[in-house]
């Protein structure tokens, strides 16, 4: 397979065999992320876990400190006074039966649904369309509430929803490339804050086994993990 001159040039900038500290990781990273779009810069953390496990397939959600640089549109199902309130909120769309229909015609221009639990028979039916897309409305992320408000901000302020692969691999959009260093470093350490702490009590063996930082176009680098720990 031939490759560009760019991607050739950046790959050469990394030395596969060494775990960087992470700043020095991230220096790397935003020199390799030289497209003419703003890369996204995405963490990649191997766990030793078997998902196969109920207290092994973890998952969470987390609001980093300074969001994902993604604008994230919200959905919110809901009815009567419920519609207003979401809509002050910053909410992109709020309603029910007009929404349903429309996403039972294909129809996915949202980032996130939020529902209230009195309209979850009606979301329900929506259980193949949204779940194969990860926006299905959970209680477990917070996304059935009746704080609409509160929910509609966090998702506004980048709050996101991980779970591992089946290989025990986690892949979570941490920033921009347009981010400062030190802005990638602080939403680095909030999800593997959060992560740590999803660490389950029955595992054997060693659990945070591989970090990896990398951008849309960019190549893997990987992280000393004490670094992105301290």
């Amino acid at each position: 397979m031939k490759h560009s001159r760019r991607y050739s040039a950046n790959f050469k900038l990394v030395n596969k065999t060494l775990e960087y500290p992470l700043l020095e990781s991230i220096e790397l990273l935003k020199k390799a992320a030289n497209a003419k779009f703003d890369e996204s810069i995405e963490l990649t953390l191997n766990l030793g876990v078997d998902p196969r496990y109920s207290d092994q397939n973890i998952r969470g959600t987390v609001i980093l400190p300074h969001g994902t640089g993604k604008k994230v549109r919200v959905l919110v199902l809901t009815q009567g006074e419920k519609v207003k309130a979401a809509e002050e909120a910053g909410a992109d769309y709020a309603g029910l039966e007009d929404y349903i229909k429309q996403i039972e015609g294909g129809w996915f221009e949202f980032d996130v649904c939020i529902a209230t639990p009195d309209v979850m028979r009606h979301v329900g039916k929506l259980g193949r369309a949204l779940g194969t897309r990860g926006l299905m409305p959970n209680p477990k992320t917070g996304t059935v509430t009746n704080d609409v408000t509160q929910a509609v901000k966090e998702a506004k302020a980048g709050k996101i929803s991980f779970r591992v692969d089946k290989y025990g691999i986690l892949h979570v959009v941490i920033g921009k490339a347009s981010f400062s260093a030190e802005q990638i470093a602080d939403n680095v350490k909030g999800m593997m804050s959060t992560i740590m702490k999803l660490k389950p009590t029955t595992l054997k063996g060693t659990y945070l086994q591989k970090i990896t930082l990398s951008s849309s176009q960019g190549p893997g680098i990987k992280v000393d993990k004490q670094s992105a720990l301290a």
